[in-house]
């Protein structure tokens, strides 16, 4: 075979800094949800890959000729604590790889950023199967004669890769074919689904003898249930409306507030919100933990579905109090870290001997960058002497920002979305029609991790770039004033949190 060439990625010229690079006199954890692997603000659904299930076969033509064969259609995910998803992949040049774990993202945090026509796939997906299964109707829309679930699945996914990254890809079934044509004709642009459950901002932090949020949830589902961490009660932290009653279920819109007693041992806690919901057709998955480089994924079906969130909040009675989070920026080609200072004395750390400083109610996003395909791992430990809050956490992941397309992909590596270097998720025949290796081939060795260790150190691609791109005024995550005490089911309005 000859191997889908094109450009060469942005990693392969990355720059490994040596550690040690980044100091910080203090930090805060992140919620729970990042010792699975997860970037911070992320919430929602948490799912594992099970494989290739209902699908057809494409043709996905080559950047130097020759087509590539393979399978095309329909992934099942098992989310976790409960629930089943249906997924069409984004990504043809990358691979799938059966049980890599997957998380809910914003578009904006998946190749479908800028993307113009993310719109016009989302409409493809609520206007074809497994969303429309009356199959005779949706042949004689597409006048494609009759279809099966695999042919169907095949013609649909055709068409979401046109769309994805301009793909020349066709079904070999015929009615499959015409059902792609027709989609990728009549789809028009709708706006991006609200996520299932967010929670914003992920980390807030301030001195003890208050209120400290709010904390906003973000969801579709009707009522999330409200869950303190299992050290709150040790350190009399309870969760609260505006007003002070603790809250034990909250509505989309709510505020809930960490209550910290005055005199309180500086520390952490955390609070998890989880629901039972239905993932909205649209929403977009991207790769975790060690399988994170597995192609992109996006909804096309879901039954009820369990999902959670959490956010975390740190406390002292003087000195900087920082609330640190973490998450992909895919515009900019980096990660984000965002320090929030709630204390009463500057936030400072060093950068190549180069001093920065966030004070007092000062909010400062700082972006790293990082190459494309670039795994990263984003590591905030506790202050020396605090409390770990449950021990350090980290967020890792690979910068998957890009859909590869056959002039994007990998110079060494002809990647189908159906095979990958480790655990491949095989959709039939996978061939192609100039003989030569087959697809399950990636020749990808470049993934020594992004390090960003705030406290620890620092390991920056592409050199010691360093970016302040955002400040903020006093305001998010501030505290309040302790209130009444009761119970109470938090509710309000509030614009989407993804």
């Amino acid at each position: 075979m000859t191997s889908v060439r094109g450009r060469v990625t942005a990693r392969l010229a990355s720059v490994l800094l040596a550690s040690g690079l980044l100091t910080a006199g203090a930090v805060a954890g992140a919620g729970q949800a990042a010792a699975r692997g997860g970037l911070p603000e992320q919430g929602g659904a948490a799912a594992t890959l099970n494989g290739l299930k209902t699908y057809g076969q494409a043709l996905v033509r080559q950047e130097e000729g020759g087509d590539l064969k393979t399978g095309a259609g329909l992934f099942e995910m098992s989310v976790e604590d409960g629930g089943t998803l249906q997924t069409y992949s984004l990504d043809v040049h990358n691979p799938a790889q059966e049980l890599a774990r997957y998380q809910e993202v914003p578009w904006r945090a998946s190749s479908l950023h800028g993307n113009r026509d993310a719109g016009r796939i989302r409409w493809i997906l609520q206007h074809s199967y497994p969303q429309v299964n009356d199959l005779a109707k949706l042949a004689s829309a597409a006048r494609s004669g009759a279809l099966t679930p695999e042919t169907a699945a095949a013609g649909t996914q055709v068409a979401i890769w046109r769309l994805a990254d301009g793909t020349d890809a066709r079904a070999v079934d015929p009615a499959a074919q015409k059902l792609a044509d027709h989609l990728v004709r009549a789809a028009r642009r709708t706006a991006e689904p609200e996520g299932s459950l967010t929670l914003t901002p992920p980390a807030v932090a301030g001195k003890d003898g208050g209120r400290l949020g709010p904390v906003t949830v973000h969801t579709n589902a009707e009522t999330v249930t409200v869950t303190p961490g299992p050290d709150a009660a040790a350190g009399g932290v309870r969760i609260t409306d505006a007003e002070g009653r603790a809250v034990t279920t909250a509505r989309d819109g709510a505020k809930l507030y960490f209550d910290v007693p005055a005199g309180a041992e500086p520390g952490t806690t955390t609070l998890t919100a989880q629901a039972a919901t239905t993932v909205p057709v649209g929403r977009t998955f991207t790769g975790t933990g060690e399988l994170a480089r597995s192609q992109t994924q996006i909804l096309a079906g879901s039954s009820g579905s369990t999902v959670s969130a959490t956010a975390a909040v740190r406390w002292a009675d003087k000195g900087p109090i920082p609330a640190v989070t973490a998450q992909k920026n895919c515009a900019e080609g980096g990660v984000d870290v965002t320090s929030a200072n709630r204390g009463d004395e500057a936030f400072r750390f060093t950068l190549h001997d180069v001093g920065y400083e966030i004070a007092p109610g000062e909010t400062r996003t700082i972006t790293f960058p990082v190459g494309e395909d670039q795994p990263y791992r984003v590591e905030l430990p506790a202050p020396e002497g605090a409390d770990a809050g449950g021990g350090d956490r980290t967020f890792s992941g690979v910068l998957d920002c890009e859909a590869a397309g056959a002039e994007g992909a990998d110079e060494e590596a002809g990647l189908s979305p159906q095979t990958g270097s480790e655990s491949p998720v095989l959709g039939g025949d996978t061939a192609t029609t100039d003989g030569g290796p087959d697809l399950a081939e990636t020749g990808s060795d470049s993934d020594t991790p992004l390090l960003v260790g705030v406290a620890v150190g620092l390991v920056v691609v592409g050199g010691a770039a360093m970016v302040l791109v955002r400040k903020r005024k006093p305001g998010v995550g501030t505290s309040g004033t302790a209130g009444s005490s009761g119970t109470a089911t938090a509710s309000g309005d509030a614009p989407d949190g993804d």
